[in-house]
């Protein structure tokens, strides 16, 4: 099977399944990608949320032993080390969107062939910290926009779903990217929208699914006396286990870049007019041969 076009028309079943069909052709490519530019971030973040997790069942027990108030428990919480988790969430969240869509950006311009993580570090020193800052402005976007009534926020979910993606694969700015998204989503909103929450539900899903090992062994301490003495173990697990799942972040990213691509196609043809213009090279090539 060749691989898979990106740049292209896709319905709404093709965008999901096209989704994992890309996932399955670059599984390793991407996983290596995955290792080399979010790896400092995953496992410092992991080591954070460790301790402080810790810090936090130490301040529960302390609670249920009546040493202190609830002052006293939400000031053993917040912890530099929750300060920290907090820092280390918005730095790896922002490492898997730029690495992602980095290395959706040299796909394309190697025409269909996974690019090294080398490659891809080229384009992600490049565009991590604009993109750090625009996430976390998106987010806010989409939070007082829940906040609001609940309806602005499912509004604006899409467009600051694309906003990112095209700031990588159009190489613009944050504010030209904001306005583009929107004339993107023009008469396409319902169809992109959908999409986008089933794969997140997707995505969701498979990181959830990650987390069952820690909190049957948790339940299982709760009820067999022999394994009331493993709660930190079983504590360090799940958030080794969350952390790790973290992969599964690529996933809507990916779908959402597909979302872009049909939105662009629908109403510029870009792809099919980078097609049309390929094989026309491939005719003039020809023919200069026969000349010849």
């Amino acid at each position: 099977m060749p691989n898979l076009e990106l740049k292209k028309a896709r319905e709404f079943g093709e965008i999901i399944n096209d989704t994992f069909l890309f996932i399955r052709q670059n599984f390793k490519p991407l996983l290596k990608v995955f290792a080399y530019l979010c790896g400092f971030f995953i496992l410092a973040g992991m080591v954070a949320a460790i301790m402080q997790q810790l810090e936090m069942e130490t301040a529960l027990d302390g609670l249920k032993q009546g040493k202190g108030g609830w002052q006293t428990f939400m000031a053993n919480v917040l912890t530099f080390n929750y300060l920290l988790v907090v820092i280390f969430s918005f730095g790896s969240s922002a490492a898997i969107l730029v690495s992602t869509l980095s290395y959706i950006a040299l796909y394309i311009q190697k025409g269909n062939i996974a690019p090294t993580p080398d490659e891809v570090w080229g384009y992600f020193k490049y565009y991590y910290f604009r993109l750090f800052f625009s996430n976390i402005i998106a987010i806010l976007f989409i939070s007082l926009g829940f906040l609001f009534c609940l309806l602005p926020g499912i509004y604006l979910f899409p467009a600051m779903s694309l906003l990112v993606s095209i700031m990588v694969l159009e190489n613009t700015n944050f504010q030209d990217a904001f306005s583009r998204s929107f004339k993107l989503l023009k008469n396409q909103w319902w169809v992109t929208a959908g999409a986008m929450f089933i794969i997140w539900v997707i995505a969701y899903a498979c990181m959830s699914f990650a987390a069952i090992p820690t909190l049957v062994l948790k339940m299982g301490g709760a009820f067999l006396p022999g394994l009331a003495g493993w709660g930190k173990i079983f504590t360090i697990i799940g958030v080794v286990l969350q952390y790790l799942s973290y992969v599964f972040m690529m996933i809507p990213i990916i779908g959402v870049s597909l979302c872009y691509f049909n939105l662009v196609e629908i109403q510029e043809s870009t792809g099919l007019m980078d097609r049309i213009n390929q094989f026309g090279e491939e005719k003039d090539h020809f023919s200069g041969l026969e000349e010849y």
